[in-house]
């Protein structure tokens, strides 16, 4: 984000294929992305999980496996070996990207042995409410690696390093959640269900020394080892906002480095994300996700979604330099667990909105650049996500070259709206943006040039557009399509 108009690439969606290629097939696109105009990476996770070779990375086993040992059943992870990650990370950075890794703290799945534990029910829906009496049984909580052996770490996590479960190994089901013997749930964390720190597996017990001292090892063995740029956290509502300051304040103080980072705290209300923010200290930057559901909606409701209202109760428009924008990611694509996706004929729309305006670090989704095809979990034919890189390329190339200067926004018809960016000394060429949701349309707008040519790099039209000798020009959209037109 540190650099001028900088653009994050999502690496990976969840259905990536698992065939141990996916490192490999990013260092030999580095030099495409960059010339693409991305300046960073964001990696899946890196360490072995629970499902071994085709575990997404975020069921989290072992974080010290990096794909270099004989665990659950695979050496290597989904995307590959320890040697070809590194070789990744190097290629991308040799190419002047920077490299985000994914970091899962929340829990731990997979566990190598069983032991006796108590636990006492709670209400799935009101954490806070106990639902019946303790009990003792059997819970997959001890982790011992025996693949690695002890190999970069010697901890072994016991029951005692959790604080709730919902696996009984005894029963085999998980029709309860259980707070264990000794164990709270943090209360720094999101309100929602009564208390949020429970979501799944394993739930880690952030006020156990032992615990937070291994992960802030971990943090430090990571970052040596491989050397990446900043972090990508999972899953922040449900962990006290206290730890990631403790744990980015120690990595950033033994690295010397700025280690940029931006956490998934899962809300559609801005406040919360405000509210977040404030309790951690700005110590990182946030997914805008009240944006992801405007755009959805917005995909949605066709016409019938007031285009004025785009912006409303996002972090970008409220606190733009915390703001990561998106459209969609590997959790919203269809079928996965906050499906919400952004309806394609509306994804032209909402990368330039992303991309092309002045606030927000945008981040772009692989499948949305390369598509993808995979089956789909509910039956019937497989689901398809397109391949928007056509106009994705040319809305980077717009961003690189103009998107500099103040903006002035035309947001001020319910279907159709616009906005120019004026250019600055450095890149003196002006931008002009419109997009509707309803038929043609078009906006008055004033570039701030005047006598000057304006081409749409879209290709949805052929003809020029010349300013007044007042700078004011008449620039045109196509129906339910965006246009942009920058300065000949």
């Amino acid at each position: 984000m540190s650099m001028t108009n900088g653009v994050l690439f999502q690496g990976f969606h969840w259905h990536t294929e698992a065939n141990g290629r996916l490192w490999n097939e990013l260092a030999g696109n580095a030099q495409a992305l960059a010339d693409a105009g991305f300046t960073a990476v964001w990696l899946p996770p890196a360490g072995k999980g629970a499902g071994g070779g085709i575990d997404v990375g975020y069921g989290s086993y072992d974080l010290f496996d990096l794909g270099e040992f004989d665990q659950k059943g695979s050496v290597r992870t989904k995307y590959g070996t320890r040697q070809e990650l590194l070789a990744a990370v190097q290629a991308l950075q040799g190419k002047g990207l920077q490299v985000y890794a994914d970091v899962v703290f929340n829990h731990k799945d997979g566990a190598d042995e069983t032991e006796a534990v108590w636990g006492q029910p709670v209400d799935w829906n009101d954490r806070n409410r106990i639902a019946g009496e303790w009990e003792q049984f059997h819970a997959w909580t001890k982790f011992t690696f025996p693949g690695r052996a002890g190999k970069y770490s010697s901890f072994q996590w016991r029951w005692w390093c959790f604080d709730a479960l919902s696996y009984n190994a005894t029963t085999q089901n998980t029709h309860k959640l259980y707070r264990l013997k000794d164990r709270g749930f943090e209360t720094d964390v999101s309100h929602e269900q009564g208390n949020y720190d429970y979501l799944l597996a394993n739930d880690l017990d952030m006020g156990v020394d032992f615990v937070r001292g291994e992960l802030l090892y971990w943090g430090r063995w990571f970052l040596e080892t491989t050397q990446v740029d900043g972090f990508r956290l999972d899953a922040c509502k449900h962990i006290r906002a206290s730890w990631f300051a403790e744990w980015l304040g120690h990595l950033r103080s033994h690295s010397g480095r700025e280690l940029f980072t931006v956490g998934e705290y899962w809300s559609p209300r801005v406040q919360d994300l405000h509210h977040y923010l404030s309790r951690t200290g700005g110590v990182m930057s946030l997914f805008d996700v009240p944006l992801h559901y405007n755009l959805h909606y917005a995909s949605q409701r066709g016409r019938g979604f007031d285009m004025r209202t785009l912006l409303d109760g996002t972090l970008v428009k409220e606190q733009p330099a915390k703001a990561v924008t998106f459209v969609d990611n590997h959790d919203t694509q269809p079928h996965e667990s906050l499906f919400s996706p952004v309806e394609p004929w509306f994804k032209p729309h909402a990368y330039a909105l992303i991309l092309l305006r002045r606030d927000g670090y945008p981040c772009v989704f692989s499948a949305d650049y390369y598509g993808a095809t995979y089956p789909s979990r509910i039956g019937g034919p497989d689901v398809r996500l397109y391949d928007h890189s056509f106009l994705i390329n040319r809305f980077l190339s717009a961003r690189r070259d103009y998107g500099f200067g103040d903006q002035y926004d035309y947001f001020d018809h319910p279907n159709t709206i616009g906005w120019v960016r004026t250019g600055s000394a450095q890149h003196p060429g002006a931008m002009a943006v419109v997009m509707t949701n309803g038929s043609e349309g078009s906006k008055w707008m004033n570039v701030f040039k005047a006598n000057a040519q304006f081409r749409d790099v879209t290709g949805h039209f052929t003809h020029s557009v010349t300013s007044n000798g007042a700078g004011w020009g008449h620039f045109p959209c196509r129906g339910g399509n965006v246009s942009v037109w920058v300065q000949q």
